[in-house]
Protein backbone atom coordinates (compact mmCIF):
# COMPACT_ATOMS: atom_id res chain seq x y z
CA UNK A 1 0.00 0.00 0.00
CA UNK A 2 2.79 2.44 0.89
CA UNK A 3 4.63 1.67 -2.35
CA UNK A 4 1.43 2.39 -4.31
CA UNK A 5 1.03 5.77 -2.56
CA UNK A 6 4.67 6.69 -3.23
CA UNK A 7 4.33 5.72 -6.90
CA UNK A 8 1.10 7.72 -7.18
CA UNK A 9 2.76 10.79 -5.60
CA UNK A 10 5.70 10.48 -8.00
CA UNK A 11 3.27 10.20 -10.93
CA UNK A 12 1.38 13.32 -9.84
CA UNK A 13 4.60 15.28 -9.24
CA UNK A 14 6.09 14.23 -12.57
CA UNK A 15 2.93 15.16 -14.46
CA UNK A 16 2.42 18.58 -12.89
CA UNK A 17 5.92 19.83 -12.30
CA UNK A 18 8.36 20.87 -14.97
CA UNK A 19 11.88 19.57 -14.46
CA UNK A 20 14.74 22.04 -14.31
CA UNK A 21 18.17 20.44 -14.35
CA UNK A 22 20.87 22.51 -12.68
CA UNK A 23 24.26 21.36 -13.93
CA UNK A 24 25.97 21.95 -10.58
CA UNK A 25 25.58 20.75 -7.01
CA UNK A 26 27.07 23.96 -5.62
CA UNK A 27 24.43 25.13 -3.11
CA UNK A 28 24.93 28.79 -4.07
CA UNK A 29 24.21 28.10 -7.75
CA UNK A 30 21.30 25.78 -6.95
CA UNK A 31 19.63 28.39 -4.73
CA UNK A 32 20.24 31.14 -7.30
CA UNK A 33 18.60 29.10 -10.08
CA UNK A 34 15.56 28.25 -7.95
CA UNK A 35 15.12 31.88 -6.88
CA UNK A 36 15.48 33.18 -10.44
CA UNK A 37 12.87 30.77 -11.80
CA UNK A 38 10.49 31.54 -8.90
CA UNK A 39 10.87 35.28 -9.55
CA UNK A 40 10.43 35.17 -13.32
CA UNK A 41 8.01 32.26 -13.73
CA UNK A 42 5.96 32.42 -10.51
CA UNK A 43 2.93 30.62 -11.93
CA UNK A 44 4.90 27.57 -13.03
CA UNK A 45 5.54 24.48 -10.89
CA UNK A 46 9.13 23.29 -11.09
CA UNK A 47 11.03 20.33 -9.73
CA UNK A 48 14.70 21.34 -9.48
CA UNK A 49 17.34 18.63 -9.83
CA UNK A 50 20.98 19.45 -9.13
CA UNK A 51 23.41 17.19 -10.91
CA UNK A 52 27.07 17.86 -11.58
CA UNK A 53 28.16 17.97 -15.21
CA UNK A 54 31.72 18.73 -16.36
CA UNK A 55 32.56 22.08 -17.90
CA UNK A 56 35.33 20.57 -20.05
CA UNK A 57 37.33 23.78 -19.60
CA UNK A 58 40.11 24.58 -17.15
CA UNK A 59 39.33 24.67 -13.43
CA UNK A 60 39.90 28.42 -13.54
CA UNK A 61 38.68 29.80 -16.89
CA UNK A 62 40.67 32.92 -17.74
CA UNK A 63 38.66 34.40 -20.62
CA UNK A 64 35.06 35.22 -21.34
CA UNK A 65 35.07 32.79 -24.27
CA UNK A 66 36.38 29.88 -22.19
CA UNK A 67 33.91 30.61 -19.41
CA UNK A 68 30.97 30.73 -21.84
CA UNK A 69 32.14 27.47 -23.38
CA UNK A 70 32.15 25.89 -19.88
CA UNK A 71 28.58 27.03 -19.17
CA UNK A 72 27.43 25.78 -22.60
CA UNK A 73 29.17 22.43 -22.09
CA UNK A 74 27.46 21.96 -18.72
CA UNK A 75 24.02 22.88 -20.10
CA UNK A 76 24.40 20.70 -23.21
CA UNK A 77 25.51 17.71 -21.11
CA UNK A 78 22.46 18.22 -18.87
CA UNK A 79 20.22 18.41 -21.97
CA UNK A 80 21.66 15.15 -23.34
CA UNK A 81 21.20 13.39 -19.99
CA UNK A 82 17.68 14.79 -19.44
CA UNK A 83 15.97 15.38 -22.81
CA UNK A 84 12.58 15.51 -21.07
CA UNK A 85 13.54 18.46 -18.82
CA UNK A 86 11.67 21.72 -19.39
CA UNK A 87 14.90 23.67 -18.85
CA UNK A 88 18.56 22.96 -18.23
CA UNK A 89 20.90 25.51 -16.70
CA UNK A 90 24.68 25.83 -16.93
CA UNK A 91 26.55 28.33 -14.76
CA UNK A 92 30.30 28.86 -15.04
CA UNK A 93 32.43 31.39 -13.19
CA UNK A 94 35.54 32.78 -14.80
CA UNK A 95 38.04 35.61 -14.90
CA UNK A 96 38.94 38.16 -17.51
CA UNK A 97 42.16 40.18 -17.63
CA UNK A 98 42.00 43.86 -18.46
CA UNK A 99 45.46 45.39 -18.43
CA UNK A 100 47.04 44.17 -15.16
CA UNK A 101 43.75 43.54 -13.39
CA UNK A 102 41.45 40.51 -13.14
CA UNK A 103 37.67 40.70 -13.13
CA UNK A 104 35.50 37.75 -12.00
CA UNK A 105 32.11 37.12 -13.59
CA UNK A 106 29.86 34.21 -14.56
CA UNK A 107 28.23 33.05 -17.77
CA UNK A 108 24.76 31.53 -17.50
CA UNK A 109 23.22 29.36 -20.19
CA UNK A 110 19.60 28.24 -20.09
CA UNK A 111 18.25 25.81 -22.69
CA UNK A 112 14.52 25.22 -22.95
CA UNK A 113 13.13 21.83 -24.01
CA UNK A 114 12.38 23.16 -27.53
CA UNK A 115 16.08 24.04 -27.99
CA UNK A 116 15.81 27.80 -27.42
CA UNK A 117 19.00 29.05 -25.73
CA UNK A 118 19.54 32.14 -23.62
CA UNK A 119 23.03 33.27 -22.56
CA UNK A 120 23.82 35.93 -20.02
CA UNK A 121 27.02 37.30 -18.53
CA UNK A 122 26.92 38.62 -14.98
CA UNK A 123 28.35 41.87 -13.73
CA UNK A 124 32.03 41.92 -12.84
CA UNK A 125 34.29 43.76 -10.43
CA UNK A 126 38.01 44.28 -9.96
CA UNK A 127 39.95 41.90 -7.73
CA UNK A 128 42.53 43.19 -5.24
CA UNK A 129 46.10 42.88 -6.49
CA UNK A 130 47.01 40.47 -3.66
CA UNK A 131 44.36 38.04 -4.99
CA UNK A 132 45.34 38.65 -8.62
CA UNK A 133 48.98 37.77 -7.85
CA UNK A 134 47.96 34.44 -6.33
CA UNK A 135 45.82 33.61 -9.37
CA UNK A 136 48.67 34.47 -11.75
CA UNK A 137 50.81 32.11 -9.65
CA UNK A 138 48.38 29.30 -10.48
CA UNK A 139 45.80 29.40 -7.70
CA UNK A 140 42.04 29.22 -8.35
CA UNK A 141 40.01 32.27 -7.35
CA UNK A 142 38.19 30.51 -4.50
CA UNK A 143 41.42 29.23 -2.97
CA UNK A 144 43.08 32.63 -3.32
CA UNK A 145 40.16 34.32 -1.59
CA UNK A 146 40.17 31.71 1.19
CA UNK A 147 43.86 32.33 1.78
CA UNK A 148 43.79 36.13 1.59
CA UNK A 149 40.67 36.58 3.70
CA UNK A 150 41.22 33.60 6.03
CA UNK A 151 37.93 31.95 5.03
CA UNK A 152 37.07 28.27 4.86
CA UNK A 153 34.94 27.84 1.72
CA UNK A 154 34.30 31.10 -0.13
CA UNK A 155 33.34 29.24 -3.33
CA UNK A 156 30.32 27.58 -1.70
CA UNK A 157 29.28 30.51 0.51
CA UNK A 158 29.48 34.28 0.05
CA UNK A 159 32.10 34.22 -2.71
CA UNK A 160 34.44 37.05 -3.58
CA UNK A 161 31.40 39.23 -4.15
CA UNK A 162 30.21 38.90 -0.56
CA UNK A 163 33.70 39.10 0.88
CA UNK A 164 34.66 42.25 -1.00
CA UNK A 165 31.30 44.04 -0.59
CA UNK A 166 31.20 43.18 3.13
CA UNK A 167 28.14 41.02 2.40
CA UNK A 168 26.15 43.83 0.75
CA UNK A 169 25.90 41.51 -2.27
CA UNK A 170 26.56 37.84 -1.69
CA UNK A 171 27.48 35.28 -4.33
CA UNK A 172 23.98 33.77 -4.43
CA UNK A 173 22.33 37.16 -4.97
CA UNK A 174 24.97 37.99 -7.60
CA UNK A 175 24.10 34.81 -9.54
CA UNK A 176 20.35 35.22 -9.01
CA UNK A 177 20.26 38.64 -10.68
CA UNK A 178 22.19 37.36 -13.70
CA UNK A 179 19.95 34.29 -14.00
CA UNK A 180 16.83 36.47 -13.81
CA UNK A 181 18.22 38.42 -16.76
CA UNK A 182 18.98 35.17 -18.59
CA UNK A 183 15.29 34.22 -18.31
CA UNK A 184 14.13 37.39 -20.11
CA UNK A 185 13.76 35.71 -23.54
CA UNK A 186 11.60 32.95 -22.04
CA UNK A 187 9.16 35.26 -20.28
CA UNK A 188 9.00 37.60 -23.29
CA UNK A 189 8.76 34.92 -25.96
CA UNK A 190 6.93 37.10 -28.48
CA UNK A 191 9.81 39.58 -28.50
CA UNK A 192 12.53 36.89 -28.82
CA UNK A 193 11.61 34.62 -31.73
Amino acid sequence: MIQYIILKIRFVVNNFMKKVIISSKNPVKVTAVTQAFAAMLPNENFAFIAEGFPSLVSDQPMTSEETLRGALNRAQAAREAHPDAAYVVGVEGGLEAIDEDLYPFAWNVIIRKDGKISKNKSASYILPSVVTKKIHAGMELGHALNEVFDRADVKHTSGGTGTLTHDKIDRMEYYTHALILALIPFVNSKLYN
